[in-house]
């Protein structure tokens, strides 16, 4: 069973207690829909195995799922999802994930403490060990011995699986979106945007440009910051100054949230801050909730140049000296910037002693590459981050 959260913010005993049944409800929504999920990830491969399985070795065609697919809309007239185009889909969603290639990987990633406790052992009220030997599951109704579900399948929805099988390019690119979507708890089109934008490149790129603070006192952010972000929402012209791209972010702040990461919490603009006997002014401020600290963003049309991290480091001071609360970590700073000579970057990071990273952005979307990174650091990242999250709740 999961950790119950209970989150205790209000002013009298009797709203402390309402609150906690609140909570209840919260956790017990959450587990149906979960185990609703699994059902019908279960029901969906199943479902597809047999399709599949027919297509084989019946030699069925085309015509005989569309007879099939006709069947189930009469015996099921208020269910959805038995159209002919969905039955495929199940085929793929099984004939995908059934690979030898894929249940190595899905395997290799079975005890990660992330994926436990997405699937909370739900998968077919069967044994681990059974379902980590790939062993048959025969369906009392059915004339075909049926292959376990992996169970990191059931971390995302079919929907969200559509996504990823029809836009990703290898097994391991398509799981980091399954725990990326978990984590993040993406809807699909949230989904389908982050794989558009190419999100995996951005977060497993090992070449961020980040200073040593930023790593010593945020080990966890290699995997929390991206070093590229795709603006081409803003839809900016060809020559554009700083204002224009400050206007659109704030006019699609919403899209511009998604593509950081969900976990930053919109705080204001041009922010102002006292420096001496002056007042400066921040271009974006954010609360990061992972990282629990501020987040500053500065916004340059032009590449970047070394003098942006000493302006930086001042913005973070001050941040830290009068506006940061004793219970929050240090403030990050990100400097957005179209385009980085990486060396520059790297002889100027090297020498800041606050935690600050440079990150590109793009007005339009890049060609995909071709990218097989590990998988296991991001699990192990995923991982401490529930451990940590444990130790806080001791």
């Amino acid at each position: 069973m999961a950790d119950k959260k209970v989150n205790i913010q209000a002013s009298t005993p009797v709203e402390k207690d309402f609150q906690q049944v609140h909570d209840i409800v919260v956790f017990h929504h959450s587990e149906v829909a979960r185990k609703v999920n699994t059902e019908m990830l279960q029901m969906a491969w199943e479902i597809g195995q047999y399709i599949s399985t027919c297509i084989k070795s019946a030699g069925w065609g085309a015509k005989v799922v569309d007879e099939l697919s006709e069947y189930l809309q009469q015996q099921e007239p208020g269910s959805r999802g038995f159209g002919r185009r969905n039955l495929y889909n199940m085929v793929t969603f099984y004939d995908k994930y059934s690979t030898p290639e894929f249940c190595e990987i899905a395997k290799s990633l079975a005890n990660s403490l992330f994926v436990q406790r997405k699937t909370k052992s739900e998968f077919v009220q069967m044994p681990s060990a059974q379902i980590e030997n790939s062993e048959i599951v025969q369906m009392p109704s059915a004339q075909i011995e049926f292959a376990p579900l992996p169970s990191i399948l059931t971390i995302t929805t079919f929907s969200n699986h559509l996504e990823i099988l029809n836009r990703t390019h290898s097994y391991q690119e398509a799981v980091f979106y399954m725990l990326y979507a978990a984590q993040q708890q993406l809807t699909t089109n949230e989904l389908r945007r982050s794989i558009v934008s190419q999100t995996y490149g951005s977060i497993m790129s090992k070449e961020k440009q980040f200073t040593p603070a930023m790593l010593s006192q945020y080990p966890g952010a290699s995997f929390m910051l991206k070093d590229r972000l795709i603006l081409d929402f803003l839809n900016l012209p060809q020559n554009f100054i700083e204002p224009q791209l400050h206007e659109g972010i704030l006019k699609h702040m919403r899209d511009f949230i998604l593509e950081l990461g969900k976990d930053y919490v919109f705080i204001g603009s041009e922010y102002p801050v006292k420096v001496g006997g002056s007042t400066k002014r921040i271009d974006l401020l954010f609360y990061n909730r992972a990282l629990h600290c501020l987040a500053a963003i500065e916004l340059k049309s032009v590449d970047f140049q070394a003098e942006f991290i000493s302006k930086m480091d001042m913005y973070l001071e001050a941040l830290d000296r009068d506006v940061k609360k004793a219970d929050e970590n240090p403030s990050i700073g990100i400097i957005l910037c179209p385009s980085i000579d990486k060396t520059m970057a790297e002889y100027t990071l090297s020498r800041s002693l606050s935690p600050t990273m440079v990150s590109e952005y793009q007005r339009k979307l890049i060609p995909r590459d071709v990218l097989v990174k590990s998988l296991h650091d991001y699990c192990r990242f995923l991982d401490q981050e529930i451990s940590n999250n444990m130790i806080d709740k001791e």
